[in-house]
């Protein structure tokens, strides 16, 4: 019997319809080839939706990916002004308790990168620590931020980077500045080294955060499993992506118990918007691991094998590659592989 997964998918705003429409048709073109249906619903959200509906993240919105297996979420405009609504991506993190996110990065051909043969994932905490946004102001010119980290949460995603290091090389790296946030990192450190009990044979060490954005420069070809809290990795791994060549490389995948959504690392790039300048490879690729994730591994690495195809050949080349196609030529170039 054929598989049919619902799908939520977010255009987003700036660039964002533009990407989620070019992984659409890349997922449509890999879902011909395969035994499984996709059921995709499109939702409203973003920064697009605030004049007429008042928030980010509609009711409706929140209604119709309740109803799916996983949700692929195009890059979002966030409000920088205070009292502004919270990031979406932030908001269903936590609405649906998406406690890791994965950011792979990795050297591709004909891109250039700051070295070769460099394949590393950063596993970032994802719904707590100082990315929370939790601030206030005590008194005019006098503001407080709140760094929470739980005992529990950084047990989770520890636990699941070492689920991950396991399948990979077995190495596995922790990111902290315990020397200083002796504290809330003194219990992040502690909870990996609880979760490390379970698994013997993975290797691990640790860096300061300071050191690991120094190293992910001079030697990142000697990481494997990155894992650390919110901010930290939100730092860290849109690093990693530029070590590895470009941003528009780059996806992320924002996993629970029992639901996932997939993004790209990039914004919204709102001066592009309409322009078909954006390369849509990272939002093609974590269609990729939507399907990875959904257990559909045969078709995901079907779209993998098709964008290092397309790379390959260099003929198509957006021009954070150094070219002048456009997405839509890239994204062509990619069905036609799969």
């Amino acid at each position: 019997m054929t598989k049919t997964y619902t799908i939520a998918a977010l255009k987003g705003d700036g660039i964002g319809p533009e990407v989620t429409e070019a992984t659409v048709k890349v997922l449509e073109a890999v879902e011909k080839k395969s035994d499984f249906k996709l059921n995709i619903l499109y939702g409203e959200a973003g920064a697009h939706c605030i004049p007429q509906h008042g928030t980010n993240l509609p009711a409706e919105t929140v209604e119709l990916i309740k109803k799916t297996h996983a949700c692929l979420k195009g890059p979002m405009t966030t409000p920088e002004e205070p009292g502004a609504p919270v990031s979406v991506a932030v908001t269903l993190r936590r609405m649906f308790n998406l406690y890791a996110n994965v950011r792979p990065s990795r050297t591709f051909p004909n891109v250039e990168s700051l070295k070769p043969n460099i394949d590393l994932i950063v596993v970032r905490e994802n719904t707590e620590g100082l990315y929370s946004g939790a601030e206030s102001l005590l008194a005019p010119g006098v503001g407080v931020a709140l760094r929470i980290i739980t005992r529990e949460a950084s047990l989770k995603v520890a636990d699941f980077a070492f689920k991950l290091a396991m399948k990979r090389k077995k190495h596995l790296t922790y990111i902290h500045k315990g020397n200083i946030l002796r504290i809330t990192d003194g219990i992040f450190k502690d909870a990996v080294k609880e979760a490390q009990k379970k698994y013997p044979e993975v290797e691990v060490d640790d860096l300061h955060i300071d050191a690991a954005t120094m190293q992910l420069i001079k030697q990142p070809e000697k990481y494997d499993v990155m894992v650390t809290t919110n901010l930290f990795g939100d730092i860290l791994s849109d690093e990693a992506a530029q070590v590895t060549g470009s941003l528009g490389l780059a996806a992320g995948a924002n996993i629970g118990e029992t639901y996932g959504m997939f993004e790209p690392v990039h914004g919204s790039a709102p001066k592009y918007t309409g322009m078909d300048r954006v390369n849509p490879i990272a939002t093609i690729m974590a269609g990729a691991m939507m399907l990875d994730w959904l257990g559909e591994k045969a078709a995901a690495q079907k779209i993998e094998d098709a964008v290092i195809a397309v790379l390959k050949e260099g003929k198509v080349r957006t021009h954070d590659l150094g070219g002048t196609a456009k997405g839509s030529e890239i994204t062509a170039a990619i069905v036609a592989k799969i």
